[in-house]
């Protein structure tokens, strides 16, 4: 019988998955030696030695079916690799795996299955083919109303994109406010999304800027309000000036099109993780030589 601890052990000693260990185990009859080198044979301990690697390079795609819609990023290592067709055809797989689910968290999605293996398998062995880590980064399910409209844009090939819902059946529309999101980055929706904390933070950096400025007292209540307002303008979608008609907010854009934005995604690849700092020309001698 395999235990969780035999499955434990393994995978501490190999660092190979818990379903991958679990395989090796039973395959071996519950021989801890001869599951670790089932799993060096199948490339699988070799893809997870790889694991301390930085991969914040990859691709993000977006697919939509009928109400339902899915944005998702996977990560390599390289850019080179991102450009790789087998790599592109790993994240289209997964995010055509992802849009026929309605999980929730990456743990779960590792676990869908496409033509009999796990996602987490499929990511191991292609890991072990490319020869880059490989990670299933972070997705997001997204449905819609029938009188609900999608928009999608993607830029410098998956680098950024964006995914929108729109009231009503404006397709141009739904693409614009997607553009609009991939290139002015706002964090949030409107002003009610914004957490309470981040207007603090903000108000009191604004307050003290005014404070450092020698305004008047009594009038920094109101330059800090003036300040905050740009704030928003910046990190919230309807307020931003609309970069088709930038005299326009885009709520003012949205509503005289006699639409309303209902919610956007917006993702660019390795937002937010270290990136490594590599001389080029040795990124591609390791290339050539495998």
């Amino acid at each position: 019988m395999i235990t969780a601890s035999m499955v434990k052990e393994l995978r501490e000693s190999t660092g190979a998955g818990m379903l991958d260990c679990k395989k090796a185990l039973e395959a071996c009859n519950g021989n801890f030696d001869e599951a670790v080198d089932w799993l060096r044979e199948k490339g699988i301990s070799k893809a997870q030695k790889k694991a301390s690697r930085i991969a914040a390079e990859g691709l993000a795609v977006s697919k939509i079916d009928g109400n339902k819609a899915v944005i998702v990023e996977v990560n390599s290592e390289t850019d080179f690799v991102a450009k790789n067709e087998e790599f592109k055809g790993l994240v289209n797989l997964i995010a055509d795996t992802l849009i026929n689910s309605d999980v929730t968290s990456t743990e779960d999605a590792l676990k869908l299955t496409s033509d009999g293996k796990t996602i987490e398998e499929i990511i191991t062995e292609k890991t072990a083919t490319i020869g880059e880590k490989l990670t299933l980064r972070r997705f997001e399910i997204v449905n819609k109303e029938d009188s609900q409209i999608f928009g999608t844009y993607s830029h410098m090939g998956g680098k950024i994109v964006t995914l929108t819902v729109m009231d009503g059946d404006d397709s141009e529309l739904a693409k614009d406010i997607a553009m609009q999101a991939a290139a002015m980055r706002p964090e949030y929706l409107d002003k009610d999304e914004v957490p309470s904390d981040r207007v603090d933070k903000e108000r009191a950096i604004l307050t003290e800027q005014a404070e450092n400025e020698g305004m008047d007292p009594n009038k920094i209540p109101m330059i800090v309000n003036g300040r905050l307002n740009k704030f928003y303008e910046e990190v919230c979608l309807v307020d931003q000036a609309f970069i088709k008609e930038n005299k326009m907010k885009v709520s003012k854009y949205v509503e005289s099109k006699n639409s309303k934005i209902i919610s956007f995604v917006r993702y660019e690849v390795g937002e937010g993780m270290e990136k490594r700092e590599e001389n080029f020309a040795d990124e591609v001698m390791k290339q050539i030589n495998g």
